[in-house]
């Protein structure tokens, strides 16, 4: 029983340390401005006006940005998740301001679950289009954490051509490297691997074996100095504007492990050993965009891509 003067506090479970998000958050006040966007939105939405409608969504933009607890179930219960994939395929001057608030919403978990049924997930395939660079972040970006845990979105994003989309932005733009990070780590969320944000994995250029092929590295920092995931991606060109994507999981011991351990390596830990300090294969994933089988695993999954 509180203060009989004291509004009513609420409660939501901590999240947990895997989740795309692990900041605190910070306690939840009744926001009236947060209210006022909200209900703005649900009903100016439809008219798509831009001067009117820009700066509710900046107001909830930055709200989000807060983290203040409740916020984010503000969002849910508003209903304007339908509205943000309207704005998104109208690709109007409101595309962009709305990528970086779905973008920025996609790390709450309570709010990407709704994306499917909001229509949030083509609205966003069909921004990857676009040839703005900036969009193309903040779209990549939304789509890896929104498939960062829901294997219901992987399959959805998978069915709406998700890895094509993503690899044509890769070829398209192999100078841009924050492009090309976040368009790898949404490849592999897309997959089921649940690579995190807070996970600080490095993206490089690998050395390519055959001609058409591009090789991705993303490497981990080392836990307690002895291991760290590797993760290979290789996009192989097979046909003329067709290509197949490949996305390997590694461990990788350091050399503090192998001193630790007299420098034994045992063959069976490390059968591929044509790959030096690569070890255990942890998952393999074949891509191809020409069909998606529905009832097979996704770790067995082959699809073909056409761009």
């Amino acid at each position: 029983m509180g203060h009989p003067s004291m509004p009513p506090t609420y409660s939501y479970p901590s999240p947990c340390s895997k989740k795309s998000r692990s900041s605190q958050i910070q306690p939840y006040t009744p926001n009236d401005n947060l209210n006022n966007a909200l209900g703005s939105i649900r009903v100016l939405g439809l008219e798509l006006i831009a001067h009117e409608l820009e700066p509710h969504l900046n107001t909830v933009l930055a709200n989000i940005k807060e983290r203040k607890k409740g916020a984010a179930e503000q969002v849910v219960i508003s209903g304007i998740l339908p509205i943000l994939a309207l704005s998104l395929r109208s690709r109007g001057p409101l595309t962009l301001p709305t990528a970086k608030l779905v973008a920025e919403l996609a790390k709450e978990s309570v709010v990407r679950k709704g994306f499917g049924d909001a229509g949030l997930a083509p609205a966003l395939l069909s921004v990857l289009t676009s040839l703005d660079q900036e969009l193309l972040l903040h779209a990549a970006r939304a789509i890896s954490r929104m498939s960062y845990d829901s294997s219901k979105l992987q399959h959805l994003l998978l069915r709406r051509g998700a890895v094509p989309r993503l690899v044509a932005i890769l070829l398209r733009f192999p100078d841009k490297e924050a492009l090309e990070e976040v368009c790898l780590q949404a490849l592999c969320n897309i997959s089921g691997m649940g690579v995190a944000e807070e996970a600080g994995m490095v993206w490089e250029r690998g050395a390519s074996v055959r001609p058409g092929e591009t090789v991705f590295h993303g490497v981990s920092p080392h836990t307690c100095d002895f291991a760290s995931s590797v993760t290979l991606v290789c996009v192989s060109q097979w046909a003329p504007g067709q290509y197949a994507v490949n996305i390997e999981v590694f461990q990788r011991c350091s050399s503090s492990f192998w001193s630790l351990h007299g420098n034994k390596r045992n063959a069976r830990w490390f059968p591929f050993s044509r790959l030096g300090s690569f070890s255990n294969l942890l998952k393999m994933i074949k891509f191809s965009t020409r069909s998606v089988p529905g009832t097979k695993s996704l770790r067995n999954r082959v699809f073909h891509t056409f761009l």
